[in-house]
């Protein structure tokens, strides 16, 4: 459940999972918002361009 203005409700949970190829999951965040989130997934994951 959610409140938002004192009210309660049923809303989604954005996450994000980075899967092995062995099917493990690696890495995983919980509540994350989308306006920069790839960006700070490429500098924890180490990725570079």
């Amino acid at each position: 459940m959610k409140k938002n203005y004192g009210k309660e409700y049923l809303g989604c949970v954005r996450s994000t999972f980075v899967i092995s190829p062995d099917g493990t999951i690696k890495w995983c965040r919980y509540n994350v918002r989308a306006k920069g989130h790839v960006d700070m997934l490429m500098r924890e994951l180490e990725f570079e361009d």
